[in-house]
């Protein structure tokens, strides 16, 4: 009878183990997503697929082209859903980016300025409540162009809340770095670099990842009211076509914009913690 290996037994009772750090991890998004899924499913077969279509509906409508081709382009605006997204993601990088630039500059200016920054808050606190599409009839008398319009919506959507993380920002440092900053006698330039960059940087990236949220948001709807292509634009167009599988189109486009949505979040606070880590 041939004896069993004393370190067989262990290496063999270990395996399970190994994977229950990634099982535990994963239940919560497996249970709630799937919970979710089977709730719109439910809904879907009690209103009916015409009036909401359910998941399996979505993807069996739009699986060719929109899934399986979603760069397809047959000329004009009839695009798959990766070129409309790319068009709008290259209008919010235009705007967004030129939202951080201008907001960033001014947030400093009022928090280093008192009293720049006491007369300007009016200003601003009355300007951050108008809504997105209120801006996009004034931007089209103003450019006469359509996608230089959605891009202004997003600047003037995004650049509210850097301007205010940023001002707010400078003026929480604590009073014993700028005393200290006076004892070494640091020059401005030297404060601003050694003592407000790195003191502000998380209020700056909070209002970073505030602003690329609504900089998608805007896009997507100034995209439906007037734009020659893009993921708003695609939207309102199926919605418009009114066709059987409009409905799939839709809800598909729509996961879609909230998954760019995710991504765009995370990338920007990705970049925040770099920074940060740099800065430090």
């Amino acid at each position: 009878m041939t004896p069993s290996s004393p370190a067989a037994a262990p290496r063999r009772a270990d395996r399970p183990h190994r994977w229950q750090p990634t099982v535990r991890a994963a239940l919560p998004y497996l249970v709630c997503i799937g919970g979710f899924l089977l709730l719109w499913q439910l809904l879907s077969l009690i209103l009916g697929t015409a009036r909401l279509p359910g998941p399996i509906n979505v993807i069996v409508d739009t699986w060719d082209p929109y899934i399986t081709q979603p760069f397809f382009d047959e000329g004009g605006t009839s695009k798959g859903l990766g070129w409309q997204i790319l068009l709008s993601l290259q209008r919010v990088a235009l705007g967004y980016g030129l939202a951080a630039l201008v907001g960033i500059g001014i947030g400093g200016l009022l928090g280093l300025n008192r009293f720049f920054g006491k007369g300007l808050d009016p200003v601003i606190q009355v300007l951050r409540t108008v809504p997105p599409l209120a801006w996009f009839p004034i931007s089209l008398m103003v450019f006469q162009d359509a996608s230089t319009s959605a891009i202004f919506v997003i600047f003037i959507t995004a650049i509210w809340p850097i301007i205010i993380n940023t001002a707010v920002g400078i003026r929480e440092i604590p009073q014993d770095y700028t005393n200290v900053a006076r004892v070494l006698r640091l020059r401005k330039g030297e404060y601003i670099r050694n003592v407000v960059i790195p003191a502000t940087v998380p209020y700056v990236f909070t209002g970073l990842r505030i602003a690329v949220g609504l900089a998608w948001l805007a896009i997507v709807a100034a995209e439906m009211l007037k734009a020659d292509g893009g993921i708003g634009y695609f939207i309102w167009d199926a919605y418009n076509a009114g066709g059987d599988g409009s409905s799939s189109q839709i809800i598909l486009a729509i996961v879609y914009v909230g998954l760019v949505g995710l991504a765009l979040d995370r990338l920007v606070a990705w970049a925040g913690r770099r920074v940060a880590r740099g800065s430090n």
